[in-house]
């Protein structure tokens, strides 16, 4: 391998990149319509109508972001998934951008931007309003802004560091994992000669200070949020999804085409001599890998790394290319946008939500992209949920409230159950616990996503007066599990007392 050298900034590529991010968002944008919103989607557009400096699974960008969405487009779900696609925009033009200061010229960064967007992760995370989307985007901007550090030695990227750190701590904890990995980066290579300068230091505060609501929030709220991963960790290792973490890596993190990519990148920083500035971008990304290998994190948590690496790669391969032969020269590019264009129709295919519901090719691509089938059926479930509330007499509807199971049945009842009359939806899941049963006392309860006897150890009287179905006949979990639909009465505790035993994390 062979070390680019820099070559002068070219005044028309960031507008071409801008462009191409366009292009990446109006695509997003455009193949976003279809299925419905998933249940993370619910449960944010939920907490969304009630912003708080924190909730219980996440902290507040993502809810906030949403309310945006909401005040926009209102329910519409093309509209409301807009931001998460103008992310992946930003995302490729950073992307484009690391690429020029690792020496790549125009097609190495088209190439790179092109390589992450087309990535499972990126095509994800574009899809859906939910926190995974903002949470890759800061991880990209944090990297970013550590290659600016890097590729000019001016210290005064360090405030966009932190800035970054600090966005993304407000919207998912893991990035915690990546600052972890920049501190030792930092303390093993050359780059440890910025702790002597007030700039670092000054990303340290802007960091903190931008944390800082959520972090008071949670010291209010007796750090519930650990309490919450604690729970959703051992239950994510219980069921053995941890244990798919470094095949993940093959095919999630980054689309399996572009896999020489991201090698050759990660060496070129980490270990030949001609990346020597970048190889602290090296150290970051092996000690966030660790830490979440050894803590049995998701595989697809590191997705947003590897990004950097392949930025890294394609100005490799630009570079490499550059010193062959014509032929070579032209066949090497061929077979990259070939590889490419392979990869994109694939990815698209697989991930986006445009393969019509029941179709031949639809069985393949819920196999594959299991969170797609997550995506049908919410608006039936409201349906069926006010047909057995139009069956309860007159007399009792003032006292019935919809006790949801999980934070996607409170989430599609909170948002469809207005239009069709319901009564106000509790439940024990998540910060939806800390809200509480209202007032006054529910008397008959619409339970929804219990299995009976988990009903029945709170309520003296259920009664099954339905089953959750699918249009479409999709097996999702609503379809599959929990799919008695109750009317309960006679609590068999005071509701002060019941409610506390009714908290559980999701």
């Amino acid at each position: 391998m062979s070390n680019p050298r820099p070559s002068p900034r070219q005044p028309n590529d960031l507008p071409v990149l801008i462009l191409l991010g366009a292009a990446v968002a109006l695509l997003h944008i455009l193949a976003n319509g279809q299925y419905g919103f998933h249940r993370d989607e619910l449960d944010i557009i939920m907490n969304a109508r009630q912003l708080d400096w924190g909730y219980v699974a996440y902290p507040p960008v993502t809810p906030a972001i949403a309310r945006i969405g909401l005040a926009l487009f209102g329910q519409s779900l093309r509209g409301m998934r807009v931001i998460s696609a103008i992310g992946q925009g930003i995302v490729v033009v950073l992307i484009g951008l690391m690429a020029r200061d690792f020496g790549g010229k125009r097609p190495a960064q088209l190439l790179a931007a092109l390589a992450v967007a087309v990535s499972p992760a990126a095509l994800t995370a574009g899809t859906m309003i939910q926190y995974m989307s903002f949470d890759y985007l800061f991880w990209v901007l944090l990297a970013f802004f550590v290659v600016r550090v890097l590729a000019t030695d001016d210290p005064r990227w360090w405030l966009g560091v932190g800035a970054a750190a600090g966005l993304g701590m407000m919207t998912k904890y893991t990035i915690l994992f990546f600052i972890a990995g920049l501190v030792v980066a930092v303390l093993l290579t050359r780059t440890r000669k910025a702790l002597r300068s007030p700039w670092l230091w000054g990303g340290v505060a802007l960091a903190l200070l931008i944390y800082l609501p959520n972090l008071v929030w949670q010291i209010q709220h007796d750090f519930i949020s650990l309490d919450f991963l604690g729970a959703i960790h051992a239950r994510d290792i219980d069921w053995g999804r941890a244990d798919s973490f470094l095949s993940d890596q093959l095919y999630i993190t980054s689309n399996p085409l572009m896999l020489p990519l991201w090698i050759a990148g990660l060496v070129w920083c980490l270990i030949l001599p001609a990346g020597r500035r970048f190889r602290a971008l090296g150290w970051m990304f092996l000690v966030t890998f660790a830490l979440l290998f050894l803590a049995r994190g998701r595989g697809y948590y590191i997705a947003p790394a590897y990004a950097v690496f392949i930025a890294a790669g394609a100005a490799w391969w630009e570079g490499w290319l550059t010193g062959r032969r014509q032929r070579i020269r032209r066949a090497g590019w061929a077979f990259s946008w070939g590889l490419l264009t392979v990869a994109a129709l694939l990815g698209v295919v697989l991930v986006k939500p445009i393969v019509p519901i029941g179709s031949p090719l639809w069985a393949t691509t819920s196999d594959v992209n299991g969170e797609a089938r997550e995506m049908i059926g919410w608006p039936e479930l409201a349906e069926q949920v006010a047909g057995i509330y139009q069956d309860i007499p007159d007399t009792a509807k003032p006292g019935t409230v919809i006790l949801a199971g999980n934070y996607g049945e409170a989430g599609a009842l909170d948002l469809y159950g207005p239009a069709l009359g319901l009564p106000r939806v509790i439940s024990g899941s998540n910060s939806l616990w800390a809200r509480g049963y209202g007032e006054p006392e529910p008397e008959t309860m619409i339970v929804v996503g219990f299995e009976l006897p988990y009903a029945q150890r709170f309520f003296q009287n259920c009664k099954t007066v339905g089953r959750v179905s699918s249009t479409y006949g999709v097996k999702n979990e609503e379809s599959t599990s929990h799919t008695g639909l109750f009317v309960c009465t006679e609590p068999r505790q005071p509701w002060p007392a019941m409610w506390n035993d009714m908290q559980w994390f999701q």
